[in-house]
């Protein structure tokens, strides 16, 4: 991984048939931490991966080529985009600290959660729900360990954000 750090690669896993492609800013045992590259030359917030039955991180020539182009784009990846991702605690907790709202998946890409924390223990994960309309919508509980996929300052999350701020 180390020879990756702060290159634009493409993460598959033997489980998943989503392919997740981003700058690598940092990873641990148990996460990896992307600069979210979901299509052409366009970032798109953050996500961070479970380092959980991974089959491949590539490099090639489109992926170089993209990424010369998202630099020439004037797009930086530096030090300030790191977080800590120790744990799913010390991730959850900063992401619910300095972004509010965040997207988790489990190992299936069919559905994604938005919401913010409520509260985390090693048996629960418990956050209020936030709807496709910006509307809270009560608890969800999620066990930790299915938790595959975590996503904040996306643009679709931030304009959530936004209606959100504007019914207050």
């Amino acid at each position: 991984m180390e020879q990756y750090l702060r290159q634009l690669v493409e993460i598959e896993f033997e489980d998943k048939k989503q392919i997740f492609t981003g700058f690598l800013i940092d990873y641990s045992d148990e996460w990896i931490l992307l600069r979210n590259n979901p299509v052409d030359f366009v970032l798109d917030g953050f996500v961070i991966l479970r380092n959980k039955n991974i089959l491949a991180v590539n490099r090639d020539h489109d992926l170089a080529f993209t990424e010369k182009v998202i630099r020439l784009k004037g797009s930086k990846i530096n030090s300030e985009d790191i977080i800590p991702i120790r744990d799913l605690e010390s991730i959850l907790n900063y992401i619910s600290t300095k972004y509010g709202i965040f997207q988790i998946a489990k190992k299936s890409a069919k559905s994604a959660y938005l919401g913010k924390l409520l509260s985390l223990t090693n048996e629960e994960l418990l956050i209020d729900f936030l709807d496709i309309r910006g509307q809270f919508g009560g608890e969800l509980s999620f066990n930790p360990e299915k938790i595959r996929v975590i996503e904040f300052d996306t643009d679709y999350i931030n304009s959530l954000k936004l209606v959100v701020q504007d019914s207050e």
